[in-house]
């Protein structure tokens, strides 16, 4: 993976982790099973779709994050 590259994933995990929210909470969340939560959190792109998705259940803006990301390469 080079420097500039986001894994989109791991940063949303990391929030999860931050907000001490559990995966099966998250599946919860996105009416969908835990095994696909942590698929789902396992990828470095996520569509911008499920992204949307992720931002409203956490309550964090990680389009703002990647975008703060790119501009700072």
């Amino acid at each position: 993976m080079q420097e500039h590259e986001i894994h989109i994933g791991k940063i949303v995990h990391q929030e999860l982790k931050t907000q001490r929210r559990s995966m099966a909470w998250l599946a919860e969340q996105l009416h969908t099973d835990r095994s696909n939560t942590y698929k789902i959190l396992k990828r470095q792109f996520i569509d911008t779709e499920l992204l949307f998705r992720l931002c409203s259940v956490l309550n964090v803006d990680f389009f703002a994050i990647i975008s703060t990301s790119i501009s700072k390469n």
